[in-house]
Order: structure tokens, then sequence, then C-alpha cells
């Protein structure tokens, strides 16, 4: 029998792929098993560059660390959500006046990278918002821009009749956005809101190039001193840490999604704000 694809492999065929992929595997564990015994002769991954990690003031600014970063994605995402609200209610505006400068804005801040961004509010505004708020301040900035076009598209997903039905009874515009769209779009829009939370506690760790405290901030702390010399192990740890929230968060985004699917409500995802971009203005 054949697919619509592409023809069902005979035996034959299925030979070959069981051999490439015994022999693939056997390359990449040879390349693995090289890999592990090349850190180990190096003293990269001994017991002793992990000893720093079971030590209880370690484990306490490691803590630390992790609430300020923590603190600085929630401040960051709690903003960005307001400002890009704001945003993608400007955008939708029929005034141009409102609807040209949020669009500027949305396109400017989309495209400016985000280190770069950080790196120059802290070097303009530095002394006045602190490395803390400087890094907040970029993350807002970025996400804000990106969780903009987010609102827009849940918007834009509801069907044009609820928009319809509110101005046949007499509603006007900001009043159908906020009674009638708005909160029909929440719902679509949260697994793509949550899915942006993780870029935005993942950008956190760009702080680390001004110097803001956090989890990373820590980590190099660590890895500098004489006594533990370790940035491999310390980069292994951050990583595993960072690894296992934002796992946590995407699958509660999949989670979210597959829910409001089974209800029989459109999903927003973050793919679709670039798909709609070109209808704007």
């Amino acid at each position: 029998m054949s697919s619509v694809l592409y023809d069902t492999p005979g035996p034959t065929a299925r030979r070959r792929h069981l051999i490439g992929t015994v022999i693939g595997t056997l390359v990449l564990a040879a390349v693995l098993g090289w890999v592990l015994w090349k850190l180990w002769s190096e003293e990269q991954i001994t017991p002793d560059q992990w000893e720093a990690f079971t030590q209880p003031t370690i484990i306490k600014a490691l803590w630390n660390g992790l609430l300020d970063t923590l603190r600085a994605a929630a401040f960051a995402i709690v903003l960005a959500v307001v400002f890009g609200a704001i945003l993608a209610s400007g955008r939708l505006s029929d005034h141009a006046l409102l609807r040209w400068p949020s669009i500027i804005v949305i396109e400017f801040f989309r495209a400016v990278p985000l280190l770069l961004l950080i790196f120059f509010i802290f070097l303009g505004f530095g002394s006045t918002f602190g490395t803390f708020y400087s890094l907040v301040l970029g993350l807002m900035l970025y996400n804000g821009a990106v969780l903009a076009e987010i609102f827009r598209a849940g918007i834009i997903a509801v069907p044009k009749g609820q928009t319809e039905a509110g101005y046949a009874i007499g509603l006007r515009k900001s009043q159908v956005m906020r009674l009638i769209l708005a909160p029909q779009a929440v719902a679509s829009m949260l697994p793509a809101i949550i899915s942006q939370c993780v870029v935005a506690l993942k950008d956190t760790a760009l702080g680390y190039v001004i110097g803001a405290s956090g989890i990373v901030r820590t980590g190099e702390q660590i890895y500098i001193s004489p006594l533990y010399n370790n940035p491999l192990a310390t980069g292994f740890v951050l990583a595993a840490v960072f690894i296992v929230i934002n796992y946590s968060l995407s699958k509660l985004a999949t989670w979210i999604e597959s829910r409001q699917r089974r209800e029989g409500r459109a999903v927003v995802r973050r793919g679709a704000t670039d798909a709609a971009a070109p209808a704007a203005g």
C-alpha cells in the first residue's frame, strides 16, 4: 500500500533504514562518548566541579538570583501586557493619528535586537533606572510590541458577526471592543501570551550584559571564583533551571490550547501575528 506522499517501503528499504539507523546511533554514541571523555580528561565534569552546588551558601545565592530573575520577568510581563494592549488598541483604531504611531512603535521595537535595546536603555537611562529597571524596560518594550500583534490577532479572530451585532444594538466601537470582542479574544490569546512569557523569562538572561541581578549573574560570580572555576558545570545547572521552568510554562500553554480546542474555541498562536501583519492599517 502507498500513502499520499510516498510509497510504503518494502522489505529491502526497511532493512536499509534499520541498518542506517543502527549505524547513525552508533556514530552519535561514539561522538558523545568522545566528548564526555574529553571533558573528563580536562577535568570539566569531574565531581569536584559540582562540589559548589552542594554548599548551602551557593544554593541560597542561586535561589536569591532565581527570585530576582522571576521578579524581573514578572514586572516585564505585566507591563508588556498593558503596553501591548494599548498599542493594539491604537493599531485597530479608525483614527490615523492613533493608528500610524502605534504601527511605527510596534514595528520598531519588534525589529530592534533586544540585547541592543537593553544596552542602549542602560547607557541612556542607567543612572536613573539602574540595572534592574533598565532590563525590565527593555523587556517591556520588546515583548509589549509582540503582544500587541497577539492581541490584534485575537481580536481579528473573533467572528465579524459579533461586531456587527454590537453595532446593531447601538454600541460604539469602544464599547464593542470592551464588552464583546476583548472578553471573547482573551481565552484564545492565552496560549500565545504564555508562550511569550516563556520568551520574556529566557530573555532576562540578557541582563547579564549590564550587570543586572539574577541567576545568570549569580552563576558568573560562582564560576569565576578561584575556589570553583567551573563554568561548564555552572552552565549546566543554569540551563537545567531555565529548562524546567520554561518547559512547565510551555506544557501549561499546550494544555490550555488543547482544552480550548476540545471546547471548540479558536486559538491564536504566536505565528499568527506575523501572518496578520500585512493586513494592518
